[in-house]
C-alpha cells in the first residue's frame, strides 16, 4: 500500500478534438481499518475510505467525535498492525489501545452501517441520540463580520495544495473569528478531512473550538454538523448547499450555520445573530 498523498497516472486527453497522452495527478485513496483494544479485547470499529497521511489525527477525531473517547488522556497508544504479509498490510489496519480495562460500550457505531442520507424516523432518532449524550452548550458569540466569512474560502484555497495538483481532495479548515487559519486537512472524504481537523486538535490540547469557525471545502450534511457540534464549535461555514438535516442540527443546537459562501455572497441557515452588521 502506498503512503503517498498523490498518485500518478498516464490519461488520453481531448482538446477541441484533439487527441493526446499525457501524465495526471490523481489524489490517492486507500482504505483504513481502525481496530480498538482494551485490555484483552480487540474489535474493528470503522472502515474508512481515506488518503494516507494524518492517519492517527483521523482515529482520533473519529473516536472523538462518536463519543467513545473524550480527551488525550483515553489514548494509551496507536500502532500500525503488520502482520506477515507486511507489503500488504502495513498502514492500512490501525490498532488504537485505550487506556480502560475493557472495550466501551459501541453500540452508538451501528449507525455507521446505513446510509448517512437519513431523512424521516432515522433523522429524528439521530438528533435524539445527539440530545442523549449531553453535550457541552455552546456559547453565544463571538461576533464575526461578513467580510471575514467572505474571506475565508479563498485562504481555504490558497492553503489546499494537494488539491491545487489533483483537484480531488475535500479539506476543512479552522481559523479564529478574525479570520486566521489556524489549521488545515484534506483528504478524498469530507467526513475524514474534518476527523483529522479535531484529532489534531484533540491530541494537541486545542479542543473545544468555542470561538472558533470551522470552513468545508463541500456541502454541509448531518455528519459534519454534528462532528462540528461534538468539538464545540459555534460557527460552521460550507461553500456549497446544506442538506435539510444539517439544518435541523443546527438549529437544535445553536450552531451558526452559514451555506452557499462564494464571493461576497453567503446564506445563513441559523444562528444568525453571530454574524455583525
Amino acid at each position: 500500500m502506498s503512503r503517498t498523498k498523490t498518485a500518478k497516472r498516464r490519461i488520453v486527453t481531448f482538446d477541441n478534438g484533439q487527441r493526446r497522452r499525457k501524465s495526471d495527478l490523481l489524489a490517492t485513496e486507500e482504505p483504513l481499518e481502525i481496530q480498538l483494544s482494551a485490555g484483552a479485547e480487540t474489535r474493528t470499529v470503522a472502515i474508512t475510505m481515506r488518503t494516507p497521511g494524518n492517519d492517527y489525527e483521523l482515529a482520533a477525531g473519529f473516536l472523538h467525535n462518536e463519543g467513545i473517547i473524550h480527551g488525550k488522556h483515553d489514548l494509551l497508544q496507536m500502532t500500525y498492525c503488520v502482520g506477515a504479509e507486511r507489503h500488504l498490510q502495513e498502514y492500512n489496519s490501525l490498532d488504537v489501545r485505550l487506556s480502560g480495562e475493557k472495550l466501551p460500550e459501541l453500540s452508538q457505531l451501528e449507525r455507521h452501517f446505513f446510509t448517512n442520507s437519513a431523512c424521516g424516523i432515522c433523522g429524528a432518532t439521530m438528533l435524539d441520540d445527539l440530545r442523549r449524550r449531553n453535550l457541552p452548550v455552546l456559547p453565544t458569540g463571538p461576533q464575526v463580520a461578513p467580510k471575514v466569512i467572505t474571506g475565508l474560502p479563498q485562504v481555504l484555497q490558497d492553503e489546499q495544495h494537494i488539491f491545487e495538483r489533483t483537484g480531488g481532495l475535500h479539506a476543512a479548515a479552522l481559523f479564529d473569528a478574525a479570520g486566521n487559519l489556524l489549521a488545515l486537512r484534506e483528504d478524498v472524504g469530507r467526513h475524514n478531512a474534518l476527523d483529522k481537523l479535531i484529532g489534531w486538535a484533540l491530541m494537541n490540547g486545542q479542543l473545544p473550538f468555542h470561538d472558533k469557525i470551522i470552513l468545508v471545502s463541500g456541502r454541509a450534511s448531518y455528519e459534519l454538523l454534528q462532528k462540528c457540534l461534538v468539538a464545540g464549535a459555534p460557527i460552521f461555514c460550507a461553500v456549497s448547499a446544506p442538506s435539510s438535516l444539517a439544518v435541523e442540527v443546527a438549529a437544535a443546537f445553536g450552531i451558526t450555520l452559514v451555506g452557499f459562501l462564494r464571493g461576497v455572497r453567503f446564506n445563513v441557515y441559523t444562528g444568525a445573530e453571530r454574524i455583525g452588521e
